[in-house]
């Protein structure tokens, strides 16, 4: 039987225990969030989630831009200045915003996988440059357009506009076609087929956006196009699996798996899709078409470069990521940023939903 001295005695352990607990409590709380440097967070395999990440970031660039780069392309068609005007003024609250996805794609590229960033881009610098050129003449050429009534003024920065809108996408497929095939040198011949391929794939972008900004006659002449560049696009995409088939053994048995196989399949009838929905003028139907197309060209990217973050150097996904602290740090950012991003696309695309109005301008 525990008697009273034997009770006295503990009671002050009891105390002296529970306020040391209470003393250490902020410590142990102020310690906590170096757990995130021990392990992935939740367990979740983080190197493979922001590996689909990238690729999902350059799919949103892809589809997004794409449909700036198709209209700037489509904008070479037209010599009526009312129709280049309309043109213009259906991009004007988008494209820039546009391009942040592939400033994000970067920066994710920078920040989780640093070797392979600095070997695609070294190795790839004055492709690079090229890009960013393309990119710079797209941006200011409108501009420069709408600055005086001259019509050589207008003849050669209009010019300018369909240039760089052509040239960014095909050097960004060019880029990705040597970079899924590890290659040293700046132009290839699966390169050159896959800027194409990009190519092709805007313009049946830019002619499905144009279909919801424009009225008229024009939906149905720019659904013209866009049914050519859609075909053309599905053309240029076997040209290029076959090829690399032949020509590239370490490529087989990813080419002939169940997802690169369903992929495949999938945008073939994505493709028909398309070409329906633009002739029958489902024109939201069309343009989801063409961006599920897009994502399942990137999707195929992914897979086939996948365990490799860059083959030219043999650098894996795994060898090329950053430690666990900064992975999991970069994943709660993430977490926290995307969704907001995302909210302010919703409300972009919202607030300027539907055909051009007589009084907007680029």
């Amino acid at each position: 039987m525990t008697d009273v001295a034997t009770l006295g005695g503990i009671a002050p352990l009891a105390r002296d225990g529970a306020q040391l607990a209470l003393d250490t409590a902020p410590l142990a709380l102020a310690s906590a969030p170096l757990a995130l440097d021990t392990a992935p967070l939740f367990g979740l395999p983080l190197v493979d989630v922001w590996f689909a990440l990238l690729f999902a970031l350059l799919g949103a660039f892809l589809f997004l831009d794409g449909f700036d780069f198709g209209v700037g392309a489509l904008f070479l068609t037209r010599r009526d200045a009312e129709e280049r005007h309309v043109l213009l003024g259906s991009i004007g609250p988008f494209w820039d915003g546009n391009e942040v996805w592939l400033v994000v794609f970067g920066g994710a590229l920078f920040a989780v996988f640093p070797p392979a960033y600095a070997a695609l881009f070294g190795r790839h610098y004055l492709l690079m440059f090229a890009i960013l050129g393309a990119l710079i003449l797209r941006g200011i050429a409108p501009e420069m357009y709408e600055q005086r009534e001259d019509p050589a003024w207008k003849r050669a920065w209009g010019w300018a506009f369909g240039v760089g809108s052509v040239a960014s996408p095909f050097l960004l497929g060019l880029f990705v076609g040597d970079w899924l095939l590890g290659a040293t040198t700046t132009v290839t011949l699966p390169g050159v087929v896959v800027g194409l391929v990009v190519v092709a794939l805007t313009v049946a972008s830019g002619a499905a956006f144009l279909g919801l900004k424009t009225e008229g006659d024009l939906p149905a002449e720019m659904g013209r196009y866009g049914v050519g560049a859609a075909l053309a696009y599905l053309a240029l995409l076997v040209v290029a699996v076959v090829y690399l088939y032949a020509t590239r053994p370490d490529l087989r048995d990813a080419l002939l798996s169940a997802p690169v196989l369903a992929l495949v399949v999938l945008t073939v009838v994505l493709v028909a899709g398309y070409v329906v929905a633009v002739r029958r003028g489902r024109r939201y139907a069309a343009l989801a078409l063409v961006g599920a197309i897009t994502f399942g060209l990137v999707a195929v990217v992914g897979i086939l470069l996948y365990p490799y973050i860059d083959p030219a150097t043999g650098l894996t996904a795994a060898d090329a990521a950053v430690s666990v602290l900064p992975l999991n740090l970069m994943t709660v950012a993430t977490a926290i940023l995307l969704p907001l991003v995302l909210v302010y696309f919703g409300v972009l695309y919202s607030s300027f939903r539907g055909p051009l109005a007589a009084e907007e301008t680029y």
